[in-house]
């Protein structure tokens, strides 16, 4: 009987150790100990209880919205028309991501903290998207055809069991969080959803 305890324990603490691990506790997006967040929360950054911006795509979001035009990335299958390959202005999520990775908001530009620069190291895209990976685009069937060296949606996507659809994109959208988790850390570089060892993750949408 007693074994069977420690055994139980031991797989509890694994449990925990692997729920830990998956948090955004100790990660890239965790400001806890920056200078310039001095409420020293983690997620107040981002979100707070009260007085929030009003978003559909994020709840309680407390960062400012930048409102720049970005230059988005182009070439013969994005420019082959519409619906399938058109790619507008960063939509839903990715203008969450941008808030900060564009360089126009400073990071501390949230609801709590006020307007600060931005800390040394920051990843910064700029509003020139043109030579990154396109987001805000539809991924569907229509696109494929206009790419064949594309996967099929309904591909599994190796993130749980789930297809391409339904773990990667977003209202049928690729997005930034189509490949980045800002939630998890879970010991992958980037917040990647997946690991990229071998190209794994670009090889999960394009066949080459």
């Amino acid at each position: 009987m007693k074994i069977k305890h420690l055994l139980f324990s031991l797989f509890l603490l694994a449990t925990v150790q692997v729920l830990v691990a998956q948090t955004i506790v100790g990660s890239k997006h965790d400001f806890s100990t920056a200078t310039w967040n001095t409420s020293g929360e983690i997620c107040k950054v981002c979100h707070v209880p009260h007085g929030a911006v009003v978003l559909a795509s994020a709840p309680l979001w407390s960062h400012t919205l930048s409102t720049a035009t970005y230059t988005v990335y182009s070439s013969p299958t994005t420019n082959a028309g519409t619906p399938a390959g058109t790619i507008g202005q960063p939509s839903a999520s990715t203008k969450l991501c941008l808030s900060c990775h564009d360089n126009t908001v400073a990071v501390g530009g949230t609801t709590f903290i006020g307007t600060v620069g931005s800390p040394v190291g920051y990843a910064n895209t700029g509003i020139d998207l043109s030579n990154d990976h396109p987001v805000s685009f539809t991924y569907d069937a229509a696109l494929v055809a206009l790419d064949p060296g594309l996967k099929p949606v309904t591909a599994l996507s190796g993130i749980g069991t789930g297809t391409i659809a339904s773990s990667m994109l977003f209202a049928g959208k690729m997005e930034c969080a189509s490949c980045h988790n800002v939630h998890n850390g879970a010991g992958i570089a980037h917040l990647l959803v997946k690991t990229n060892a071998a190209s794994a993750l670009c090889l999960t949408c394009h066949i080459k």
